[in-house]
């Protein structure tokens, strides 16, 4: 091998590296078009779980909470709440009906948000889809 570094193996080694990668991001582009109808999960995509994610995002629920990882780390994680509520959206319902409107004294605690009867169905179907969505098993464990 030579001793020098030319310009041109310089280009070469740019140009054959540039055409190496971008190879490689249309395999990975094509591979992830090819799976993400397998894990589509618009289909239980209804006009309730509609409102419940603008009931979520009106009261800034992200503010505290995390929603499949993404969020705020104050409070715990609501993506897989529905099977720690032992699948039920009446006990969800409950226990956001069930807060205190002052709060719990010397604790962090969720507000009372006074939500209607229809804005709380809306909620627990939201969470109840987020639950469903295909994580790879996130979060690792049930309690979030």
């Amino acid at each position: 091998m030579s001793e020098i570094f030319t310009k041109s193996m310089a280009r070469n080694i740019y140009l054959g590296g540039s055409v190496f990668f971008v190879l490689v991001f249309l395999g990975l582009t094509f591979d992830t078009t090819q799976r993400l109808p397998k894990t589509d999960n618009r289909a239980n995509l209804t006009e309730q779980v509609a409102l419940g994610k603008m009931v979520w995002e009106r009261n800034n629920c992200i503010g505290c909470h995390t929603l499949l990882g993404e969020g705020a780390y104050f409070a715990p994680e609501l993506g897989n709440v529905y099977q720690r509520f032992g699948q039920s959206k009446e006990a969800i319902k409950g226990f956001i009906k069930s807060r205190p409107v002052d709060g719990i004294p010397g604790r962090r605690s969720m507000p009372q948000f006074n939500l209607t009867e229809e804005e709380l169905d809306a909620i627990a179907e939201f969470l109840k889809y987020s639950s469903e969505i295909n994580t790879n098993n996130w979060p690792p464990n049930i309690n979030g």
